[in-house]
């Protein structure tokens, strides 16, 4: 089933005449975010959508402590530029996104309108679990404007308590009357909604992407420069690579990778055939050092951290692309390995793994925290030259049909279904239907 015929079974079809003047879409983010801003761009040149987004905090432009990489980041990509945007009064902000940061003010006087102009006809809010994210619901409700929530919470989750799924089922009874429809992410996010929403509520997928467009262009630019980057490295060219690029975090299991890669060794002291690439910083970053140096080997690299724009060199340079997480939401990083037209392996607890790689096909998944699965899984995916280049191009063809012009028609539909207020078909292109179908729309419901 594609993008679009999973969304014609979330919804009836509805009015589709034209309107006049462009639908006011207020949206309420934490703080500017890497991925979101290409998509912001494409959203605001929707002239049938007059998109404002409205930050709780600037520490992402400023720059700041990221507690995953244990690094400063400071984003070398822009994160504001070609949409309009505010950045809400502050009560409280330090300098990081949680249940009680940022706090602002002002959004409900914004969202009835002031100063001469009208006010917004739907809010769109990222997230529900915040006391910002809450003002922002409850301020358009009370003002009568309709809402729409997206999130990336999975029912593959760490486990909770009776009491803690009790908590969360009662309040998710009160925001039922809240919201007025869901913006689902994929296939994992439909199953965790409609167990907590019900089956009837209102939902829209609008897939959890990245910008294809500029990926996939950077990753044939990055091939002009992979012999610069083999000798950066001390990489020999006819030896394929094994790429990871995370946090350095102990759900990301980056250990478990080290160790399925030392499994590929052909014999006692003989190193593997690939190279080992790992991208990244954080708190596991001392301990992964010392199990790579055990093994003896003089082939596997730590990189460190490396920016947004940096990255499409590595994934031109990897023959596989592996994220051995768990608890993983979605995965990202995955989206943009797939646009290199790259292989991947990934755990079954990625999020992303139902709709965007099948097992065999597009790459391997297999078992979390599965060692001898994940070698087995290397070993099939690095077995020739050809079969992990045939996965790379499968690979590009589903992320292809996996991205911000699937978003803006599945965002224009629900726009159109809350307000009552059709959004026409703008200057994006209609997306194409996938060769690939989602798989297990509907999989079972682990808490």
């Amino acid at each position: 089933m594609s993008s679009q015929e999973l969304n014609a079974r979330l919804q009836p079809d509805g009015d589709k005449t034209a309107v006049g003047r462009p639908v006011r879409l207020a949206y309420l983010v934490s703080h500017p975010i890497q991925y979101q801003a290409p998509l912001l761009r494409r959203i605001a040149a929707e002239p049938g959508i007059d998109l404002t987004v409205f930050y709780g905090s600037d520490f992402a432009v400023r720059g700041y402590r990221d507690h995953g990489f244990g690094v400063d980041v400071k984003w070398d990509i822009p994160l504001l530029e070609g949409y309009k945007h505010e950045f809400l009064p502050s009560l409280r902000d330090n300098g990081s996104a949680s249940v009680f940061s940022p706090i602002s003010f002002g959004l409900t006087r914004r969202l009835a309108g002031e100063g001469g102009n009208s006010g917004f006809d739907v809010l769109w809010v990222h997230g529900y679990s915040t006391v910002n994210q809450m003002h922002g619901i409850l301020a358009a409700k009370a003002a009568g404007i309709p809402v729409l929530v997206r999130s990336d919470s999975s029912l593959y989750d760490r486990p909770r308590g009776p009491l803690k799924l009790l908590l969360k089922r009662a309040f998710f009874s009160i925001l039922r009357g809240l919201v007025d429809g869901v913006l689902v992410s994929g296939t994992r996010n439909l199953a965790y909604w409609r167990h907590y929403m019900g089956p009837e509520f209102p939902m829209f997928l609008l897939p959890y992407a990245v910008d294809n467009e500029w990926f996939q262009q950077q990753s044939r630019l990055a091939a002009a420069g992979r012999s610069a980057l083999q000798a950066e490295l001390n990489l020999e060219p006819h030896r394929p690579v094994i790429l990871f690029a995370s946090k350095l975090q102990t759900r990301k299991h980056c250990n478990d990778l080290i160790a399925a890669y030392e499994k590929l060794s052909p014999g006692e002291g003989l190193e593997p055939e690939p190279y080992l690439v790992i991208i990244g910083d954080g708190e596991e970053r001392d301990s992964l050092e010392r199990q790579a140096a055990a093994t003896g080997f003089q082939s596997i690299r730590f990189c460190g951290f490396r920016n947004q724009s940096e990255l499409p060199r590595y994934f031109d340079l990897c023959s596989v692309f592996v994220l051995p997480s768990r608890h993983e939401p979605w995965g990202l990083i995955v989206n943009e390995a797939m646009n290199a037209g790259r292989a991947v392996i990934v755990s079954d607890d990625v999020g992303c793994q139902p709709d965007l790689v099948t097992n065999g096909i597009e790459g391997c998944v297999y078992p979390v925290q599965d060692v001898e699965a994940l070698t087995a899984a290397l070993r099939h995916v690095l077995a020739s030259p050809q079969r992990a280049e045939a996965m790379g191009k499968r690979a590009l063809a589903r992320i292809s049909n996996w991205g911000f012009a699937e978003d803006i028609t599945a965002l224009r539909d629900a726009i159109g279904k809350v307000t009552g207020k059709p959004v026409p078909a703008g200057s994006v292109s209609q997306p194409r239907r996938p060769k690939d179908s989602l798989a297990g729309c509907f999989p079972g419901e682990h808490r």
